[in-house]
This record gives C-alpha cells, structure tokens and sequence, in this order.
C-alpha cells in the first residue's frame, strides 16, 4: 500500500458539510463496497465493485436503445434516443480507478445521459490494471475518439474524467464541441488532498493506491492532465468537484488553466457532495441537480453554446 501523504490536516465536520440524503447514499455504498476494498486481490475489487453498481442499477429510460460493438478494436456501447438525431456523440469514460469498472458499471448512467441529451452516447471500455497499465486505457480512448465519426463531446467520471481530459488535450480543434469532467482526477495535488484525506468514499490513501497501480509518471500527460504545459485550444470545459472529495482541487486548477490559456471553462464545486454522486442523482438532491447540470451543458455544447455565461 502506498505510504501515508504527509502534512495531513484533521477532517473538517463531515456530519455537517454532508447532509442526512448524501449519508444515506454513503452508507448504502460502503454496505456494498467497504471503505478497505482497496486491500482486497483485484479479482475481489472487481467482484465487489459489480454488484454494488448492480445494486443501484436505475434501468433505461424507455426512449432509449443500446448495442454493443467494437470500435478500434475497444469494446463499447451504444445508447440511442428515439427522440433524437444521432449526432453529435457523447463519448463516455467510466470511473474506477482505472482498476475496476466496465460497460455494465455506468450502464445506467449513460442511458439515462442519452435520454436526457437525445445525444447519442458511446461508453468506452477501456481496459483496466493492473493486468494492462498506462497508456492502455488512454490509447483505447484516444482511438475511439479519432475512429468515431463527426463532431464529439467527452465526458467521463473520476477516472474517466482523467482520460477525457487527456484525450482532449490530444484531439483539440473544432470537432470536438465541449467536454464535462465529474469529479475528476487530474494529477493535482491541491489543498484538498490533504483537507478532505480521510473523506467518505474517497480517501488520500486510495488516491495514491489507484495512482500507484496505474504506473504513469506524475509528470505525463497522458495520464494527469495538470502535467501537460499546453492549454490552448481545448474546447469549452464544465469541470465539476465533490465538495468532499481529495480530488476537489483539481477541477478548479485545471478549468484556471484552461481560462488562462484563453479558453472557456468554469468549475462547480458541488456542496456537500462526495466522490461517486453520480450514483445518489435518484436519491440526493444536491446529486440530483448536479445531474441536470451535466445533462443541459453537454445538450447546450452540442449545439455550439456556452451554457453557463462568462466563466469568472
């Protein structure tokens, strides 16, 4: 396991910041997948990981279609509204810490984006550690984003936050309409990593765990966004952060970057929220309201707007 980050600060009053909805969702996670999963073989990480996300599986709306298919030799699936024209896509990155995770982990997720965008969808499975290290999950998605045809949006989870950033920053021009990032991990390593160390869901620990097992330089690209020293011409960026959540700081860094390079961007710290919210939207308002944010600025990038006014 990896060793402990220095200069930990004492965890701020999480039974305040979080409230009673957000810590039933945390308590129904942590019954399916305990907080020391981290510690257990892989195959068992895995194992865990799929019947809990079984667990919260919310079904497909009923406008909406799916099919599986290989797309530049990576498996994906396709989700397509009968309300909608098939342009453009949504290329989705699940999360997982790169270690666990599939198609079948945010199925649910990305039917329920499809519908409510009337965007089509592709949800990338990408392979996984430690059996496949870094680059093999960037490469899968750098090729599904060259090999889908017309213009693009990316959006992905945590770790696939992570990869939808550094695939845009291969990508760049005007194919690729906007990207939203939710709660992503990009290499940071701001005052949130220590401020929220030891928070519900996701602690500084599993950071470096998940980090470790990947095997990419801190200092790549292609694995932490934060790395690259070019942040110009990256399309319009939503980066939104759990409030509770080590990984917090980095969508504010990142979006700074991009801002300071010229570009639009904005970051959403989530109040109240903790890693993997996305699960809670049927359940949490405050999940429930950052879904819909989600889904309105992919609809809104789309269409080539810029749906949140002027970033500050």
């Amino acid at each position: 396991m990896p060793r402990k980050p220095e200069s930990m600060m004492p965890s701020p009053d999480y039974q305040s910041l979080i409230d009673p909805a957000t810590w039933g969702f945390i308590h129904m996670t942590e019954a399916a997948y305990p907080p020391d999963t981290a510690q257990m073989t892989i195959a068992d990480q895995r194992s865990v990981y799929n019947a809990m996300c079984r667990s919260f599986h919310a079904g497909h709306p009923p406008d909406v279609t799916a099919s599986d298919m290989w797309i530049a030799g990576v498996p994906c699936r396709r989700y397509l509204s009968d309300k909608a024209d098939p342009t453009p896509s949504v290329l989705y990155f699940h999360g997982g810490g790169f270690v666990v995770g599939g198609l079948d982990s945010h199925d649910d997720v990305c039917a329920e984006l499809c519908s409510a965008t009337r965007l089509t969808v592709v949800a990338v499975d990408y392979r996984l550690c430690p059996e496949h290290p870094h680059p093999s999950a960037y490469d899968d998605c750098l090729a599904v984003a060259q090999a889908t045809k017309g213009p693009i949006l990316l959006a992905g989870d945590s770790a696939g936050g992570g990869l939808a950033a550094s695939v845009a920053h291969a990508l760049r021009g005007p194919r690729l309409l906007g990207q939203v990032l939710i709660y992503p991990g990009l290499g940071g390593r701001g005052t949130s990593y220590r401020r929220h160390a030891h928070a519900p869901m996701l602690t500084a620990l599993d950071v470096d765990f998940y980090a470790q097992i990947r095997g990419a330089k801190a200092d790549d690209p292609t694995a932490n966004a934060l790395a690259a020293e070019d942040f110009t011409g990256l399309p319009p960026t939503l980066a939104l952060a759990a409030e509770c959540d080590p990984l917090a700081d980095d969508a504010t860094l990142y979006a700074d970057r991009i801002r300071a390079a010229g570009g639009q961007a904005i970051a959403i710290t989530e109040p109240g929220l903790v890693h993997g919210y996305l699960r809670a939207r049927h359940t949490v308002p405050r999940a429930r309201a950052s879904f819909e944010r989600i889904t309105s600025t992919l609809s809104a990038m789309a269409k080539g707007h810029w749906p949140i006014g002027d970033a500050p």
